[in-house]
């Protein structure tokens, strides 16, 4: 039984890069061999288990078989026969099937450190047009690596997965989770070109058209450091509000993330102009946007708009205090001073917001 470090682990590493987890593969053993050595199985499609110590990963090295369309239509076959060169072909880039022995040696059959000289995705072999979440993962790390390019010929064989209906195969909760991830890192907008260039784009957001548009906004939501819901709603604020629901819809967008993208399609136009807004009009944004029961949820919309060039540091420091100013008033206090008329609550209310917001900003 032999153990090697394989995928992220050792690219990250030969990258200079932090390594965060370790998966292993490993060769020549059984899962009842696993199972004495202390090993905890976890796998459910394939045999996974966790290390006794370590909690780390360990698989054992397999080949799979495409039977279906999809992601999830591969049988696996493990067995103490399949070599490591058997597990690593069916791998999805080059620089992903390198491996390191416990002595340090790498293994690399399929040149992956020469495309990590050469900052290029190239995927192992034809396997890769078998699982379509692949061209999700290559433009996630696309925006995760943005020096790197794709190979021509990789390209091309995306193309035609594209063609042959296999991304329209994907479920919509995967499709989110690897757009999620590439929002969050350092490029965003190399995950959108590798899509556009592929053709996978138009069936995945089809609503941002080319993408253009959104590049430069979601980099700068990047640089800004902002969490996913601002980020998400950075990429589709310059949609229609219908718009905006129908690709939150479609890909099960997570509530946090749909609802702040929603309102910030909806309200970016006011907090662009919120330096001409009078006390009332500010007032008006506060309501609509829940602002004196979610303040940071607020805060969010604003930096999303900001991050496409819109809300200005004055327009942001001007609508946090207004919020701050209309959120002092004790609603409380005005209502016990209407007994037998709580009909006049929410009117007496909203007066004594506008009035505080007034008194603040001059407006």
């Amino acid at each position: 039984m032999k153990t090697y470090v394989v995928g992220g682990a050792v690219r990250d590493e030969l990258l200079g890069l932090p390594v965060k987890d370790h998966d292993h593969v490993v060769v020549g053993a059984t899962p009842e061999d696993m199972v004495k050595a202390g090993f905890r199985p976890v796998g459910k499609d394939f045999p996974v288990f966790l290390h006794p110590q370590t909690q780390d990963e360990y698989a054992l090295a397999r080949t799979e078989r495409k039977t279906a369309p999809g992601y999830k239509g591969f049988v696996f076959h493990t067995s103490s026969d399949v070599t490591l060169e058997e597990d690593l072909v069916r791998r999805d880039l080059t620089i992903n099937a390198i491996a390191r022995g416990d002595d340090g040696t790498l293994v690399d059959p399929y040149n992956g450190r020469q495309d990590i000289k050469d900052r290029i995705f190239r995927h192992v072999s034809d396997a890769f047009a078998e699982d379509p979440v692949r061209i999700l993962r290559l433009a996630r790390f696309a925006s995760r690596y943005p020096d790197f390019r794709v190979a021509p010929e990789t390209n091309a064989l995306m193309q035609r997965m594209v063609e042959e209906g296999e991304v329209d195969a994907l479920v919509p909760e995967r499709v989110w989770q690897e757009i999620a991830r590439g929002l969050m890192e350092q490029k965003p907008s190399r995950m959108l070109e590798a899509l556009r260039d592929c053709g996978a784009l138009a069936h995945i957001i089809p609503e941002i058209g080319d993408g253009f548009a959104v590049a430069p906004v979601i980099d700068r939501a990047a640089a800004a450091d902002v969490d996913l819901p601002v980020r998400f709603a950075a990429l589709t604020l310059a949609l229609a509000v219908a718009q905006v629901e129908q690709a939150s819809k479609r890909l099960k967008v997570p509530t946090e993330c749909r609802d702040l993208a929603v309102m910030t399609a909806r309200e970016r136009g006011s907090v662009d102009r919120a330096l001409a807004l009078d006390a009332a009009q500010l007032v008006g944004l506060f309501e609509r946007c829940d602002g004196f029961r979610k303040p940071a949820r607020f805060a969010q919309m604003v930096a999303a708009a900001e991050c496409a060039g819109g809300a200005s540091s004055a327009q942001r420091a001007l609508l946090a205090k207004g919020l701050d100013a209309a959120r002092a008033v004790n609603a409380g206090d005005i209502a016990q001073g209407c007994a037998g008329q709580p009909h006049m609550i929410p009117e007496l209310v909203r007066a004594a917001r506008v009035q505080a917001v007034r008194a603040t900003i001059g407006a």
